[in-house]
């Protein structure tokens, strides 16, 4: 059985009496292509790849699906795709004209050194410049991606049809079968974002949410003991915000070797379990050199941040050792100042999607852009929206540091045989729930057992 899907869905490995998937490739290039009418796809394929996101639509590699004795033959390799969507790697061959990595890496030294420079109202104007085409981009969907979720749910139901199993039993995604997950986050950028913090920790208190801020630990500003005490004294997590927030992280692998070793002393000397890099920019083939236990750097889709392209998934995800917990909502800066929006409506669209599919609802918001009374107000119509609608929908509204230590200690249970059904063992067994996904007609459909269905994707 293909180890992502074990992954995804936690379900008895042995389940589909040894039917499993296996990839039948022709050599070629990587490219894009679909599986089914909206998943777009890249990796090699046997029934055809293009160079290019716009003619992914002629390849739709699930005309191309043979069922073979105990295999269900699929025209690409499925771990690769999934691989290739939660790391990025199809940015390789996106047209992104100036937006390419490549040229990003030059513009974006020359901006970072003229920065402090700049007026404020200036670097606005150039960052609407620079993201001003963030409509026209094709992939990943916006406002939220669901590409890896769909191809993970489409894989099953295939194994589900060829098998004759109506009904699979699999590990809920969230402890005591809550509906979904919410985590809040907040990125100091500057000293007057760390001395508002006091402030928003009480604006978050009152509408009963705590949250995790993410401190720069190098040249921005100090950051006294004192400060990191009053953090987690408030119930909130304290992780690292990148090393000098510069924009210079990832410019060549011998510059990043030398600031992940100092990173990863600063996580050691705050005793921090998360890192988020600053604005956002990634590599996840060099993360490898980390030693934190979980990053918050990977959005869901990227239009609106500098470095394009997005991990089209509202799921958790492991890279190697460390689990991903991706940005699902536009920042509170990018509503602000790029879109110009003063409302919650988007976050509401965005949230309403992502609860739809059971997922995880990240948020950024700085405390630096919150000290703005406008700004902040937005952000207070935030809380009051979501203090009901976690109580109303069973919401696990909690900090990132346990949602990672919910998704390992789900990695290692097991559904196993008890009787005339089933039961979950491992750690963290008495928080797990037993759901099953079932084959309504063409699609899947999630139940919790014993679960008021509307809390599930249908």
């Amino acid at each position: 059985m293909i180890r992502t899907l074990l992954d995804y869905y936690c379900f008895p490995d042995a389940l589909f009496g040894g039917l499993s998937p296996v990839a039948d490739l022709a050599s070629g290039a990587n490219g894009f292509f679909q599986f089914g009418e909206k998943n777009i796809c890249y990796g090699r394929n046997r029934t055809g790849v293009s160079i290019d996101v716009a003619g992914s639509g002629q390849f739709d590699a699930s005309k191309d699906v043979r069922i073979d004795g105990q295999a269900i033959r699929l025209p690409f390799d499925f771990t690769d795709v999934i691989e290739n969507l939660r790391r990025e790697r199809y940015r390789r061959n996106m047209s992104l004209g100036k937006q390419a990595f490549s040229a990003g890496k030059s513009v974006r030294k020359l901006y970072y050194m003229v920065r402090e420079w700049l007026p404020v109202p200036v670097r606005r104007q150039l960052q609407q410049v620079y993201l001003r085409d963030w409509k026209q981009l094709p992939f990943p969907s916006w406002p939220v991606d669901f590409t890896v979720d769909n191809l993970h749910q489409e894989l099953l139901r295939l194994l589900m049809a060829a098998s004759g199993t109506n009904k699979v039993p699999f590990i809920w995604f969230w402890p005591d079968g809550s509906s979904s997950c919410l985590i809040m986050t907040h990125d100091v950028e500057t000293a007057a974002g760390r001395d508002f913090t006091p402030q928003l920790i009480d604006l978050d208190a009152s509408r009963e949410m705590t949250a995790s801020y993410e401190v720069v630990p190098e040249e921005r500003y100090e950051v006294p003991d004192e400060y990191v005490r009053k953090i987690r004294e408030s119930g909130c997590e304290f992780n690292v915000h990148d090393l000098r927030h510069d924009g210079q992280l990832y410019q060549n692998r011998e510059t990043f070797l030398q600031r992940a070793k100092k990173i990863n002393e600063y996580i050691t000397k705050f005793g921090a379990r998360g890192f988020r890099a600053g604005v956002m920019y990634r590599n996840l083939d060099w993360y490898d050199a980390y030693e934190f236990s979980y990053d918050m750097s990977v959005p869901n889709v990227a239009h609106l941040e500098p470095q394009r392209g997005g991990c089209c998934t509202v799921m958790p995800y492991f890279v190697d050792k460390i689990l991903e917990l991706p940005l699902t909502t536009t920042q509170d800066y990018s509503l602000f100042y790029i879109l110009n929006d003063h409302s919650i409506d988007l976050w509401k669209k965005q949230l309403s999607l992502i609860r739809q599919r059971n997922g995880l609802m990240s948020f950024i918001s700085h405390p630096d852009y919150l000290i703005n009374k406008r700004n902040r107000r937005v952000y207070e119509a935030l809380l009051d929206y979501l203090q009901p609608m976690i109580a109303r929908e069973n919401v696990w509204a909690t900090l990132p540091g346990n949602v990672d230590r919910w998704w390992r200690a789900r990695n290692q249970m097991k559904v196993v045989p008890s009787g005339d059904g089933w039961e979950i063992v491992g750690p963290e067994k008495e928080r797990a729930r037993l759901a099953y996904a079932v084959l309504d007609g063409e699609h899947v459909r999630y139940e919790i057992a014993g679960a008021v269905k509307e809390n599930v994707q249908r």
